[in-house]
């Protein structure tokens, strides 16, 4: 039986469904969501099989096998649902399985898509270098041309595709101008909420169709899992639940009770991020070796006025370049102690990688210059740790940079 539904979790705060939104319960009546690790499902009797496999909303089970549904996967997507504001969710084994199970549902040859320049490396290379062999068509402009957008709309035109905030430039996209170009054109508007999660910024709210989540980072919250999820109507997920089911990118029931557990402190953790970030982000613009701070909290960007319209908080990911290109960056990187030197993001640890030759090290020198990416480029992802400890982190980089001149 599910608990924790009807009218008083609907009038819930964000921090409450966080908690108690999609909570299912056995016999036994556990407190903690049960992880149901089992791959099929025992049947009352043939008429009720027939009747689930039917999909007949009379069958007294909705479980089939654990590709089709999962209890513990399920609660996690209703959470998500409810903090997104959404009708429905639907978990994958990954945010680029998410990303390509939207893709698979809603496209056929000969449609045209219309992506961002500014989103992550493997998102690039899946419309690219992917989904053009089998007849999609894909045009990219810059996130923030509004008029490059609908300039770009053809007649076949049926998805837009944006990160906001992106990776790793922090640029912001107005959700609402862009949902209208949709709209006007008969597509639909998907977002990547990686960086703010529902926490901070709920893109349905303003004008897009379905929501993007690569679950591995903020919804977990500390790196220990891979997974996805897809938000929207529940026509739209009934169309991705199809391709899932079909071909199979879903996400276990052990990750998803991790997210489960994540989601729990996801509001507490991502005001702590933007607190860290922020004063993180106003320390470097004052630091003489640094060129420019990317991140929308602060009033310079030009994404920042739009950030405060969409975004209750700017989310813990900033990016800052340096002069001196590659060799210069990775001495940087080389000098830090605390910082974790990985691509991941979203986790407790704070991390720091170098995006052009890690996570859009693959893009040519010209796609990467089209999306921004400088060789002198850092991304870091600002943790939990005390925000003291990681600037003193920060001022090894910059001794080292000092030291060789």
């Amino acid at each position: 039986m599910t608990q924790d539904r009807g009218q008083w979790l609907d009038d819930a705060h964000p921090e409450t469904k966080a908690v108690r939104a999609g909570i299912s319960r056995s016999a036994e009546g556990e407190h903690s969501e049960p992880i149901y690790t089992t791959s099929s499902y025992i049947f009352e009797s043939a008429e009720d099989a027939a009747a689930r496999f039917s999909g007949d909303s009379g069958a007294k089970g909705s479980n089939v096998y654990s590709r089709y549904t999962n209890p513990t996967v399920r609660s996690f997507a209703e959470r998500l649902a409810a903090l997104e504001g959404a009708e429905a969710a639907e978990a994958t084994a990954s945010g680029m399985a998410a990303i390509m199970s939207v893709c698979m549902a809603f496209l056929r040859a000969g449609d045209h898509v219309i992506c961002s320049r500014d989103v992550f490396g493997s998102t690039l290379g899946l419309f690219e270098k992917y989904f053009v062999k089998f007849g999609i068509d894909v045009t990219f402009v810059p996130l923030r041309d509004i008029s490059a957008w609908r300039q770009a709309i053809k007649p076949t035109t049926r998805l837009l595709y944006c990160e906001t905030p992106s990776n790793p430039l922090c640029e912001v996209a107005d959700i609402a101008s862009l949902g209208s170009v949709a709209r006007d054109a008969g597509a639909r508007l998907v977002v990547d909420n990686c960086f703010c999660t529902p926490a901070l910024q709920r893109p349905l709210e303003h004008g897009a169709d379905m929501v993007i989540h690569s679950a591995t980072k903020y919804l977990d919250g500390q790196g220990r899992v891979l997974g996805g999820a897809v938000v929207g109507t529940e026509a739209d997920m009934s169309e991705v639940n199809a391709f899932l089911r079909t071909c199979g990118p879903t996400m276990s029931p052990f990750n998803a009770w991790v997210f489960l557990k994540g989601l729990e402190t996801l509001s507490l953790r991502m005001r702590a991020h933007s607190e860290n970030a922020q004063t993180l982000a106003q320390w470097l613009q004052a630091q003489p070796q640094v060129r420019k701070v990317n991140y929308s909290g602060l009033p310079s960007h030009p994404g920042h006025e739009l950030a405060c319209r969409q975004q209750s908080n700017f989310g813990g990911v900033l990016s800052f370049e340096l002069d001196g290109g590659t060799a210069e960056a990775w001495q940087f990187i080389n000098a830090t102690e605390l910082m974790s030197l990985t691509a991941n993001l979203g986790d407790a640890k704070t991390t720091i990688v170098h995006p052009a030759t890690t996570t859009h090290g693959r893009l040519s020198s010209e796609q990467r210059i089209d999306a921004g990416i400088s060789d002198g480029l850092i991304r870091i992802a600002v943790g939990l740790e005390h925000i003291e400890d990681i600037q003193r982190d920060c001022e090894r980089g910059f001794r080292s940079l000092t030291s060789t001149v």
